[in-house]
């Protein structure tokens, strides 16, 4: 209970503070259907491939959490000049960028120059999340895209750092205990390579019979040379509290999911979430909203991109200049 209360009492007088150049609903009178573009697009996406709830998610902490903060830098494309964020060892395996692009085409049709790439992951990520079975939080936009991006700066936990290293990295960026393991419950949705987690297989921290089912999945997939399994073996494409309850039982698939439960620090944490659904699906809504409040560029700053993968200077120099061509000829 004391956690809980703690938790609320944070959530109340520290967050609004983060968030106060975001606003809510901040399109209704440059881009009234915003929203509904970008739930669409997720929705049509959801039905065929319910594991974008899990690729939205790590898309979104990956561009909020390291680099410059929620400003869709995650997005930009390498060029010969430069080496994005999208290049860094870490973000390889990342995916989903395919849905921003056709929500940024739908809304550039409709309100050209309007919507931010930034504002794209964030809500997008929000509807998948409620599509997922979570709960659709209100989210404050605003966000603009940034003017830079950089593999160099990308800063993120592993999956095999110790529960104090991940915690310090979190406090770092203004989540206390709670929060931390509260977000890591992402982890009950989408799918994660067998190179992240085969050099515990077997572990003395792991159930014997899951170690052994997730060596024949891994053997399994022979055709790939890095097959992926699920993160959550109980509900993989829910968005629920399964995910700690799989880790009570010596069924964590990562490293990091395995130490919460059992670290003295973020034990009864995890047992709590694992034994109150709402509870998790209440501090899970509230962690996203302040992590996507991260580092925002707003008013002024940075810019809307035409197009999510170049920053505009980029993307209006690869375009041909009609006009100075006919002059020429």
């Amino acid at each position: 209970m004391r956690t809980k209360c703690s938790f609320l009492l944070f959530f109340i007088f520290i967050l609004p503070l983060a968030l106060a150049k975001l606003t809510p609903n901040f399109y209704s009178s440059s881009c009234p259907e915003a929203e509904s573009i970008i739930f669409n697009v997720v929705q049509r996406r959801f039905n065929t491939d319910r594991s974008i709830t899990g690729a939205l998610l790590r898309m979104h902490f990956h561009d909020c959490f390291s680099g410059n903060g929620c400003d869709a830098s995650i997005l930009i494309d390498s060029t010969i000049r430069s080496q994005p964020e999208k290049d860094s060892g870490s973000n390889l395996t990342v995916r989903g960028y395919e849905i921003i692009d056709e929500i940024k085409n739908a809304l550039e049709q409709k309100c050209p120059s309007t919507v931010s790439c930034a504002d794209i992951i964030a809500l997008a990520t929000r509807d998948a999340v409620a599509l997922a079975g979570g709960r659709n939080y209100s989210l404050p936009t605003g966000r603009r895209d940034g003017l830079r991006s950089n593999a160099d700066e990308v800063n993120l936990p592993g999956t095999s750092l110790s529960v104090p290293n991940v915690l310090q990295m979190f406090a770092e960026k203004g989540f206390n205990t709670t929060e931390t393991v509260a977000i890591l419950g992402a982890h009950t949705v989408g799918v994660v390579h067998c190179s992240f987690f085969q050099d515990r297989l077997p572990d003395s921290d792991m159930d014997p019979a899951f170690a052994q089912e997730l060596s024949k999945a891994c053997e399994a997939s022979s055709g790939s040379d890095d097959p992926m399994t699920n993160l959550d073996h109980g509900t993989p494409t829910a968005l629920d509290s399964q995910y700690y309850n799989q880790t009570l039982f010596k069924r964590g698939v990562l490293q990091i999911d395995q130490a919460l439960a059992l670290d003295a620090s973020t034990h009864d944490i995890v047992a709590h979430f694992a034994n109150d659904e709402d509870d998790f699906q209440l501090s899970f809504a509230n962690v996203m909203v302040k992590l996507g409040s991260l580092q925002v560029l707003t008013d002024g700053q940075g810019e809307i991109r035409q197009n999510c993968r170049a920053f505009n200077r980029d993307n209006n120099a690869s375009k041909p200049n009609r006009g100075r061509a006919l002059k020429r000829a």
